[in-house]
């Protein structure tokens, strides 16, 4: 069969959009006819070969549609009142217009009465029937008040079941709804499961997402429920907290104008009395409200966040129903506890979110408790524009995760490939910055202020322009106990440390380990679990999801109880990471995170932190372990707030000690800086109590050998100061870069010159007149005279560094004078071989 041109081109032009067409004619009719050939020819060869412009044109044509049908629908919602009928429907429903505000429960309800008198007759039984009557009376007009009795602002089992009592066809509406939406679900689930070569982690998250679009069709409450859920990967397991963890960006939200009017109603004034401008669309939509732009008549930049309409009523009846349903499983799995207990906590939760008072409070309190922590930020509350049903917040100019995610991953390119590869370099950059100090504000919530932000999905988090998180949403705020806090950093150090005994008991202390369990099994099959990670400079070389994977399946085994702030850290950190490793797959939330734990034992003076810190540093022999306190000094060195206790040259200290000591951090230094500073309480105490015996032993092992090769050099440093001052030259420090090599077998370690040669003035011979290290020393030594070999190897290894340390001195003491007197001496860096 053959096609004519003519059907051709009739076909092609009845597949192109009409405003495509109608534009194409007008073209055309405006070019010259002396053009217009040419132009055919070259049009027909675009129109049989070229469909690129289709897509732009059905796209337009959709836009088109959709602003004519949201016209459309603002025009029927005017001219037919459509949302007050809608409103006035909903309150025949729900019998709001019987509600009385200033409704009064009376302290006794009437008595029913008595059914028959026989005792009485004739003119008696006349009156007490008219008694009776009143009674009657008294009681229906009772049960009518009950009518009238409206919903509790506050969230009481007792008075939510009174309320619906009075109108179960609204619960039973409910009720059929809820049915049938989990029914279809179950039969979506069933027909997926039942299709072959699906594995089982394909299932699961097929069956997390059937139930994710099965809550967003539910509503607010299961929406808020299922937002919940996503955070118990321990309950749900991993997969399905996946797909439910996108509830927190797929929420649609309500008109604009019924924002505008609850707006107007919650402050008594039109929009325009307060704010010179809020924005046409939303920024973001929640389960429970929807938050828009806006700016202040004085022109501050500000958040505002609405409440959904009637949302009150809802959440209330959707928990009424969860209670029954929790009732009706208690029964049916004759369980003691009572599981309508779940539904009353989430109910007290879930009612407190919906008054913006309480979270304008909590964030009012956040803010105070977290102020002295400069990388974070929390928007001030505008309080005079915040009431229940809508808050008012300083807006937060800053990027969230997920958008610098989005640049990271990009592959597009807008001024040039070299632009391009520089935006996405910088969105990497920006977004370590953000998972860095996610980390770090995790752990201080976590370990130092125990009050911790109760939603911590990326959604509620930006990183600022001035390079600070800034964190949104203070619903829910969790706070922790003391005890808790320690057990947690204690249990941070165990997984470090690789522990599994001492984090099996902290996990006792933080009420995670249930009365009863068999804590030998639990340590066994932590050890199993754990027991195959890697270890990279003493710390684990995994990634954190895997770790606390494999925590929630030993957890699921024993039944762990999972306190509220342990699942909030664990899974804001994980969530940290997998934005973090989008950047660099190298990335460690357990190398991040260290740095601010070591810290802490390191500085801060109590009980709690010295007991952990004795455990990590001393053996259950009490034999003190070297490489557990390089560890700590190393990993605490990139601490900030560390660094300042050390002084300025601490910085370059690190570099050279580390240059070509094996890795080996300056131990010896930053003891020597750290020890008479005023939060160096911590490591003199712990020299105190610690037996001197055992130190004298960890002193002159094998495994201390680079101690004192650090120590060695301080010796020669301040040996120099002396001699330098003796000879008249001061404590100028020589230019020459000599090195020494210390032989001790097949460990032979270079031992560059001391790394205070950048700053020789520093004063070591305070140090040598503080009464502390006096005491401390002399404690030391007292406990190894009992041991004469020990005190033996301890003065032939002094010795040595004596000897070493002398030859250091004399050798620098020689260049500097040769310096001072001959002018500049160019010479190729030296090594001397002295044996310890």
């Amino acid at each position: 069969m053959t096609i004519t041109a003519a059907a051709a081109a009739a076909v092609v032009t009845a597949s192109v959009p009409v405003h495509a067409l109608c534009a194409k004619r007008v073209v055309a009719d405006m070019v010259p006819s002396w053009r217009k050939k040419p132009r055919q020819k070259q049009q027909k060869v675009r129109v049989l070969g070229d469909f690129s412009h289709f897509g732009d044109a059905v796209r337009k044509d959709v836009q088109f549609l959709k602003k004519g049908i949201r016209r459309g629908m603002e025009w029927a919602n005017v001219a037919f009142r459509i949302p007050q009928v809608t409103k006035a429907v909903d309150d025949l429903v729900w019998l709001r217009n019987l509600e009385d505000p200033n409704f009064a429960v009376d302290s006794e309800p009437p008595t029913w009465p008595q059914p028959y008198y026989p005792e009485l007759s004739s003119l008696d039984l006349l009156m007490a029937d008219l008694k009776a009557m009143e009674a009657y009376a008294v009681y229906f007009y009772y049960l009518s008040k009950k009518w009238s009795k409206p919903l509790p602002e506050s969230y009481d089992p007792q008075a939510v079941a009174d309320y619906f009592s009075c109108r179960p066809h609204v619960v039973a509406l409910r009720l059929l709804e809820v049915f049938l939406s989990f029914t279809f679900a179950a039969i979506r689930i069933r027909i997926s499961s039942s299709d072959k070569g699906v594995d089982g982690n394909f299932s699961q998250y097929n069956f997390g997402m059937v139930l994710k679009e099965t809550v967003l069709k539910l509503g607010p409450t299961f929406i808020k429920v299922g937002q919940s859920l996503s955070t118990r990967p321990d309950i749900i397991g991993a997969e399905i907290s996946k797909a439910l963890s996108e509830l927190h960006d797929q929420i649609p939200p309500f008109p604009r104008t019924v924002a505008m009017k609850i707006i107007e109603e919650e402050l008594g004034s039109p929009v325009e009395s307060f704010f010179s401008h809020i924005s046409q669309e939303t920024v973001a939509a929640a389960s429970f409200g929807q938050v828009y732009q806006g700016r202040t008549l004085d022109g501050s930049n500000v958040a505002i966040k609405v409440q959904r309409p009637d949302l009150r009523h809802v959440v209330v009846r959707d928990i009424y129903i969860i209670r029954l349903g929790l009732g009706l499983l208690q029964k049916i799995a004759k369980r003691k506890s009572d599981l309508r207990l779940y539904a009353d906590e989430l109910g007290k939760g879930f009612v407190g979110e919906l008054d913006y008072t309480l979270e304008a409070s909590n964030a009012s309190e956040f803010l105070e408790t977290h102020s002295r922590f400069t990388f974070m930020h929390v928007p001030k509350v505008f309080h005079h524009l915040t009431r229940k049903r809508v808050l008012t917040m300083e807006w937060v100019v800053g990027d969230s995760p997920t958008t610098l995610l989005s640049l990271t991953t990009s592959n597009s390119i807008d001024h040039g490939y070299m632009n391009s590869e520089r935006q996405i370099f910088e969105a990497k950059r920006r977004l370590l910055d953000l998972v860095n100090k996610g980390v770090e504000a995790s752990l201080v919530q976590l370990l130092e202020t125990g009050l911790l932000h109760a939603d911590p999905h990326p959604g509620n988090l930006r990183y600022t322009v001035s390079g600070q998180i800034g964190f949104l949403d203070f619903g829910l705020l969790c706070r922790m106990e003391r005890r808790h806090k320690f057990a947690m950093l204690a249990s941070i150090v165990h997984i470090v440390n690789g522990d599994w005994q001492s984090l099996v008991k902290a996990l006792t202390e933080m009420d995670v380990v249930r009365p009863g369990t068999n804590i030998r099994r639990v340590t066994m099959d932590l050890e199993d679990a754990l027991g195959e990670v890697e270890f990279k400079d003493g710390i684990p070389d995994v990634k954190f999801s895997r770790v606390l994977g494999k925590i929630w399946s030993v957890a699921l085994k024993y039944h762990f109880r999972m306190p509220p702030y342990y699942t909030l850290v664990l899974r804001s950190l994980a969530s940290l990471e997998g934005l973090a490793l989008a950047a660099d797959q190298n990335f460690k939330t357990f190398e991040a995170a260290y740095p601010y734990v070591v810290q802490k034992l390191l500085t801060e003076n109590s009980a709690e932190t010295r007991k952990i810190l004795h455990s990590v540093i001393f053996s259950r022999r009490k034999e003190f372990r070297w490489e557990r306190l390089n560890l700590f000094f190393r990993v605490g060195a990139t601490r900030k707030s560390l660094q300042k206790v050390v002084g300025s040259s601490f910085e370059t200290s690190t570099v050279c000690a580390t240059d070509r000591t094996n890795g080996l951090f300056d131990v010896a230094y930053l003891m020597l800086k750290l020890l008479p500073s005023k939060d160096g309480v911590v490591l003199r105490r712990l020299l105190m109590t610690a037996d001197g015996a055992s130190l004298v032993r960890a002193m002159v092992s094998k495994e201390a050998g680079f101690f004192r090769h650090q120590l060695c050099r301080i010796i020669a440093d301040v040996l120099y100061q002396w001699m330098a001052v003796a000879v008249g030259l001061g404590a100028r420090a020589s230019q020459y870069s000599s090195q020494v090599r210390l032989a001790g077998g097949s460990d032979n370690i270079e031992l560059a010159p001391s790394s205070r040669l950048s700053n020789p003035n520093y004063d070591y011979q305070s140090l040598l007149r503080d009464r502390r290290f006096k005491v401390i020393f002399l404690k030391v030594l007292d406990s190894t005279r009992k041991k004469p070999m020990l005190m033996l190897r301890f003065c032939w290894a002094s010795f040595l560094m004596f000897i070493t340390a002398s030859a250091l001195a004399c050798h620098r003491l020689l260049i500097s004078l040769s310096e001072a007197f001959l002018g500049p001496v160019s010479l190729t860096p030296k090594r001397l071989a002295m044996s310890t």
